[in-house]
């Protein structure tokens, strides 16, 4: 598996002058925030994020890349960081990345105060761009996080959740964010309306690719591997692809699933049914497509290292499987 740090060559010198800016723009006026901010930007995450926003700019301009791009970058890892942070505190997880969460350390006030802050100093910065159709694109991208963390809670344990749902909601929490701020860096870059329209729709599908193999991966891989406890989702009732397929298959799941697990061994009997299921290799044909329709769409750029990189990142996201 390519680790994601090899993609990112043709960005490496800017991924570091964002990760020395990112704690400036949050400032030390708030002593806590600040606190909680540097924990989280130097959690050891991978700027998956910024990463593609920064190549999507490199791939679309023949000079050097502007302040404006390298501001964009830094907005969208903000905002991504903020909703981590709220994240957390409804799922009552105590670890990211294989580190405390903010709510574990500074408690539940501070953390969602924390979320906050960065969303409002996101919004700050994205306002100074003075460039309404980005500060458009990414406030919709704000919105679409708050959606999908309210659908995710109201259909908890929700045996009749169709893959269409679970994918819009995918989309609010995961890809929005990469196909808005994909977009949105060709806009700086003064791309064509349609080149933006496939830089939105390679976001789109790399980020529901993404989510996908994710949903998988907390089926098949370990704790440590994760940086979070495996299996959550289904504990907490957050029913994903591997799941909603193998409900298809499996009729007794339906039963453990409704009763919330409330017996003795009723979760361990529900993950033999999703492995003794179709539901992850399904949901493994489902990430495919979508990294296929990813790899389609920025394949209308000129060719160039950052254009490859894009491509590779849709390799990669379902090499994370392997």
């Amino acid at each position: 598996m390519t680790p994601t740090t090899s993609l990112f060559t043709p960005v490496e010198a800017d991924l570091q002058i964002l990760a020395d800016n990112l704690k400036q723009l949050v400032g030390n006026r708030h002593p806590i925030l600040y606190a909680a901010a540097e924990h989280l930007f130097g959690a050891g995450g991978k700027h998956l994020r910024p990463a593609i926003v920064l190549l999507v700019s490199r791939a679309t301009i023949t000079e050097d890349i502007t302040a404006r791009h390298r501001r964009l970058a830094e907005i969208t890892e903000m905002i991504h960081t903020a909703s981590l942070v709220h994240d957390d505190v409804v799922d009552e997880s105590d670890v990211r990345r294989g580190v405390p969460t903010v709510h574990s350390l500074f408690g539940n006030r501070i953390a969602v105060l924390a979320g906050d802050f960065l969303f409002a100093q996101s919004s700050w910065y994205l306002a100074n761009l003075n460039n309404l159709d980005v500060v458009k694109l990414l406030s919709e991208v704000i919105m679409d996080l708050a959606t999908g963390e309210i659908q995710q809670g109201l259909n908890r344990f929700n045996t009749d959740l169709s893959t269409e749902t679970y994918l819009q909601k995918s989309y609010y929490k995961t890809a929005s964010l990469i196909a808005n701020s994909s977009k949105a860096a060709g806009l700086i870059s003064e791309t064509s309306r349609e080149t933006a329209e496939h830089l939105y729709n390679y976001g789109r599908h790399l980020g529901l690719s993404f989510q996908i193999v994710d949903d998988i991966l907390d089926f098949t891989s370990s704790t440590d591997t994760l940086g979070k406890p495996a299996g959550s989702d289904l504990k907490s009732g957050n029913l994903t692809a591997p799941a909603l397929y193998a409900l298809e298959e499996k009729p007794d799941l339906k039963v453990l699933i409704e009763r919330e697990f409330a017996q003795e061994g009723d979760l361990e009997k529900a993950s033999a049914l999703i492995h003794d299921s179709r539901g992850i290799q399904r949901s493994r044909e489902l990430a495919a497509h979508h990294a296929k329709l990813a790899a389609e769409h920025i394949s209308i750029l000129e060719p160039s290292e950052s254009r490859q990189a894009l491509i590779n990142l849709t390799d990669y996201s379902i090499s994370r499987l392997c």
